[in-house]
């Protein structure tokens, strides 16, 4: 939570920062011939890493407790893999007015991965939500992502998506779902290390996704990315975007107030179910657009930031609500806080 208090002079969050600023340092210096080469290696290890450290960080027995409020889960998870994608194939009607294909490949990229966890608790916890809740539905939409965005993708790219195809989900089985399993399976011996070593690994995981990055944008300047994207094309991709997560802040709070949810509940809903995940969605598309990560990432990178900065706002606002009536929760809803923790998303 502490990380997401930046400084009131500065409304951006510093590792976006740090991102930009990777994308700059490839637009100077990219990797090209025997260092593209190394940069292209690294960054395909530092995917794999990245997925086994999700693995070995998430607890089965979390899992296994969230379970008992299915329907809380269900609907973040019909807000992130299937509202989401479906307001995505809808701004198609978009292109070529407002976004050039590249761009809205993206887009619509940006819509198949999975929620984020880290930022959906604490802003969960800021409006005095279900912040159990949040946890378990963050760590069921990474694990669901890690299955679900390939097939998604390859069910709604297709070929167009930058060169996506049949072999990319052997590339995601492979580097995401093979280390994942790794990671749960040596979960048992390396978890106290892991949990030890939280802070340190947390660096590896943010170095990691710079990584990717820089190495998808030296591959984008090699094919002159920056003169496909437009000055008004960007601004055009950051209204649909704010639309986007307007739309997606309605249907998640007011949807959960129709499904008979109480605040605390709807609070991590609309948290966990209009957000979408920088530290997995960067990798993914790695996998899956290879050459072409470029463009596809950039429009996930600008949404991430935006989500950021206007989920802050509400949950300021809804912290100051008036405290509700405390009603008597199921006991099945009650025992999920049981074991639950916390991971990087």
């Amino acid at each position: 939570m502490k990380r997401l208090q930046w400084p009131s002079w500065m409304p951006i969050d510093p590792y976006i920062l740090l991102l930009l600023g990777t994308v700059g340092l490839a637009a100077l210096l990219p990797a090209r011939g025997a260092a593209a080469d190394v940069a292209s290696g690294a960054s395909t290890a530092a995917i794999a890493f990245l997925f086994f450290l999700y693995g070995a960080r998430l607890s089965t027995r979390e899992a296994l407790d969230g379970l008992k409020h299915w329907r809380l889960h269900g609907t973040v998870l019909a807000c992130t893999f299937v509202v989401f994608p479906l307001l995505g194939l809808a701004a198609g009607g978009l292109e070529p007015v407002f976004l050039t294909d590249p761009l809205y490949q993206g887009l619509l990229f940006l819509t198949l991965v999975p929620s984020t966890i880290q930022s959906s608790i604490a802003f969960t916890s800021i409006a005095r939500g279900n912040v159990p809740a949040a946890i378990c539905a963050g760590s069921f939409s990474s694990l669901a992502g890690i299955v679900l965005t390939p097939l998604l993708a390859a069910a709604l790219l297709g070929s167009s998506g930058g060169g996506f195809s049949a072999d990319s989900l052997v590339k995601i089985v492979l580097q995401l779902l093979v280390p994942f399993l790794a990671g749960q399976l040596l979960r048992r011996w390396i978890g106290a290390f892991i949990t030890r070593h939280k802070k340190f690994l947390g660096y590896v995981d943010r170095g990691s996704i710079l990584l990717v990055v820089y190495t998808a944008f030296s591959e984008g300047m090699a094919q002159g990315i920056w003169h496909q994207v437009s000055a008004l094309r960007l601004a055009g991709l950051l209204i649909v975007e704010a639309v986007l997560l307007a739309v997606m802040l309605a249907v998640s709070w007011y949807g959960a107030k129709a499904l008979g949810f109480r605040r605390e509940d709807r609070i991590a809903i609309q948290f966990a179910g209009s957000k979408k995940s920088l530290a997995s969605g960067l990798p993914m598309a790695g996998v899956l657009f290879g050459a072409h990560a470029s463009l596809a990432v950039l429009p996930l990178m600008l949404f991430h930031q935006m989500q950021l900065m206007v989920c802050a706002v509400i949950a300021k606002r809804r912290s100051r609500d008036p405290e509700p009536a405390r009603q008597p929760r199921p006991v099945a809803e009650s025992r999920i806080a049981v074991g639950t923790g916390t991971r990087s998303g």
